[in-house]
């Protein structure tokens, strides 16, 4: 039984910039109305809520990872709770995190020609691998909820700010724009102009699952709900099951440099595990309190006029994997 399947496409989305138009050409033809160009806020919701209107069950999303948030978060707007369509994540944009993930494994004429095959006889989800997604809920209830699958803040945000300057963005690919920014980030500590401003972090109240709210300074906070990061990178605990995996760094952390070349290589000691600069875990929900900006899949947002954010595990989405 042949299946339908709509496409997505980002045309600013890195990758997706250097092309000529024959790709657009072709899946125009092959798709027809179920073929869009992304458009931003309201737009894209219109979009979406047109493919549930007609009860598309899988939508590929070709872009980054803000693309792939952007498509979600509209997704979450416009369909059942019980009826989510599979997404098969093609990557063409600055950061790919999710797609190193959970991505189809193909993009352009590739993967359109391996999707219309693989609809042609009812497989579009023969190969699946379910994740929670994870939602960003601001105090504001009239502020609709964004989805992404990678959440960070304090140094974070300063390096993601680091790695959209022209003079990188323009030059290397986004993985290795934002190990310049990490780069440049730790630089900033061996001058004793910026050191104690970097290392002293930022203020911010953090709720793990039902713990009681800690107020400090902290130097870093991440969040994802990926299973993997591109080249062997994990900071997180390993603990197995779905929710949230964070990672909350104190300011003036202990050892800094040490942990940062263990983090990056996906490694963990015994000191690190027993530092109480560094925590790491799993949960369901987090809920934070910032003074400034955060991160969401490469995208930085604000975070309210009170500061307050709420992170959660879920919904769950399956996401098609060409195998």
């Amino acid at each position: 039984m042949s299946e339908r399947f709509a496409l997505i496409h980002n045309p600013r989305s890195r990758r997706n910039r250097r092309e000529d138009g024959s790709f657009r050409r072709c899946a125009s033809q092959a798709l027809g109305p179920l073929f869009f160009h992304s458009a931003a806020g309201s737009g894209l919701v219109a979009i979406v809520a047109e493919l549930a209107r007609r009860e598309i069950g899988v939508v590929a999303i070709d872009g980054g990872d803000g693309t792939v948030s952007d498509v979600m978060s509209a997704i979450h707007q416009c369909y059942p709770a019980d009826a989510l369509p599979a997404l098969a994540v093609l990557p063409s944009g600055n950061t790919n995190l999710i797609a190193a993930d959970v991505g189809f494994g193909l993009r352009g004429e590739a993967a359109l020609e391996r999707l219309s095959v693989l609809a042609s006889v009812g497989g579009l989800r023969r190969q699946v691998v379910r994740r929670d997604v994870l939602a960003v809920c601001w105090s504001d209830p009239a502020r609709p909820a964004v989805l992404g699958m990678f959440h960070g803040a304090a140094a974070f945000t300063r390096g993601i700010r680091i790695a959209h300057r022209p003079a990188i963005l323009n030059r290397f690919s986004h993985d290795l724009a934002v190990g310049v920014a990490i780069a440049s980030s730790l630089g900033r500590l061996v001058f004793r102009s910026t050191r104690r401003q970097w290392l002293g972090g930022d203020p911010m109240t953090l709720a793990v699952g039902d713990e009681a709210p800690r107020t400090a300074d902290y130097f870093l906070f991440m969040a994802t709900t990926l299973d993997r990061l591109p080249g062997g990178m994990w900071p997180f605990a390993r603990c197995g099951g779905g929710g949230l995996s964070y990672l909350s760094v104190d300011a003036f952390p202990e050892h800094l440099l040490s942990a940062t070349w263990s983090l990056l290589r996906g490694r963990s000691t015994a000191w690190l595990d027993n530092s109480p600069s560094y925590r790491r875990g799993r949960t369901g929900h987090l809920a934070l309190r910032l003074g400034g900006e955060f991160v969401l899949d490469g995208e930085i947002l604000d975070s309210g006029s009170d500061g307050r954010t709420y992170l959660s595990a879920g919904p769950a989405f399956d996401f098609i994997r060409n195998i």
